[in-house]
């Protein structure tokens, strides 16, 4: 079963069809930076301004990230976003 909200008009697609992880992967990559530098989830979510939980979500691969977010977090933990792909293998 396929999870399209729409929103706006506009569909959303759900992180239920990342069939492929790539978002697991990509959390995954953001964490393994965090720790790296020592920094708590909850610190990394504060200095990204993004919410905490949403945070959690992410780095488990439970969001559909934006474009936005992950420019925040690699500002965040002073990388460029391509960094992360590339150590996500995307």
């Amino acid at each position: 079963m396929h999870h399209i909200v729409t929103i706006h008009g506009m569909a959303r697609v759900s992180a239920k069809l990342d069939l492929d992880q790539d978002l697991v992967k990509l959390g995954n990559a953001i964490r393994t930076r965090r720790m790296a530098l020592a920094l708590s989830q909850e610190a990394l979510a504060d200095y990204a301004e993004i919410d905490r939980s949403h945070m959690g979500k992410i780095e488990r691969g439970e969001r559909n990230v934006t474009f936005l977010n992950i420019l925040r977090i690699a500002k965040a933990i002073q990388c460029q976003p391509s960094d992360l792909l590339i150590d996500a293998g995307l």
